[in-house]
């Protein structure tokens, strides 16, 4: 690919197009959406063969991302899309359709549970929550939007993982310290592989005390018209905010559902 533009950019050049354009910007970017694309820990080689560029090149191009944060080094020589890419995604996200449209279905959804109802996507390791519908019930939930929990201990964040192949899953958390929230937290990349594949196979995830003793959830993916895993939403709270006997009936019904809704809409 010519560093003077990429053709799937679709934009007519300006008649003074070689004098505006800046290449090291657009080599720079074009390393953001290699991850992207990938959605997997990187070294500088494949980026490089990616981009069709030279080590040094991407080396310098690696270099001044990870300074300014839009890259982190998750492992030796391994890069993933760092925390102020989010700062960018976010804004852009929150004006799009997925919040717009999950809203009404997550105040319908909580109206129809008496539970507060999330929206949430996965960024890295982490679950970010991206809308939360508070429980007219007096059980408030404490899962604010911005909040991020880390997905491995998350049964909405082994739904978002669902869909990575074991092998990228594996280098995701390789070498990183599976921190447990409760005693029902994952503390093994084997043990979280296992959570992982049987919330894919179910569809669905149900828990009880898994993020905080005395809590419950009930959870379901969002996926695009591809089929993939895009965003996953629940019902959460304190075990007294449910009818515990339910949760595997009305309840997830009502947020599978609310899931599938959404889903069609966006899709």
């Amino acid at each position: 690919m010519s560093s003077r533009g990429a053709p799937e950019d679709h934009q007519v050049q300006h008649k003074n197009h070689d004098a505006y354009f800046v290449p090291g910007l657009q080599r720079g970017l074009r390393v953001l959406e290699v991850f992207a694309t990938n959605q997997r820990p990187l070294t500088i080689t494949e980026i490089a063969s990616e981009l069709g560029l030279t080590r040094s090149a991407v080396f310098r191009l690696v270099y001044t991302l990870r300074h300014m944060g839009f890259l982190e080094e998750s492992s030796q020589r391994l890069f993933t899309l760092g925390p102020r890419v989010l700062n960018i995604g976010f804004s852009f996200l929150a004006s799009k359709d997925i919040i717009e449209t999950a809203r009404p279905e997550l105040e319908a959804l909580r109206d129809e549970t008496q539970v507060s109802a999330h929206l949430a996507i996965r960024d890295g390791r982490d679950v970010l929550y991206l809308s939360c519908v508070q429980t007219r019930s007096g059980f408030l939930s404490n899962m604010n939007v911005g909040a991020r929990v880390p997905a491995h201990a998350s049964p909405m964040g082994w739904l978002l993982l669902s869909d990575l192949p074991a092998e990228e899953l594996t280098a995701l958390h390789r070498g990183v310290d599976l921190a447990p929230l409760t005693d029902k937290t994952p503390r093994s990349v084997e043990a979280l592989a296992q959570a992982v594949r049987r919330a894919g196979q179910d569809g669905f995830a149900i828990s009880r005390g898994v993020m905080e003793a005395g809590g419950s959830s009930v959870c379901a993916p969002v996926r695009d018209r591809r089929g993939q895993v895009v965003a996953a939403i629940d019902i959460s709270g304190p075990d007294s905010a449910f009818d515990l006997d339910a949760l595997e009936t009305r309840y997830l019904d009502a947020v599978r559902r609310t899931a599938g809704r959404i889903s069609d809409r966006i899709g």
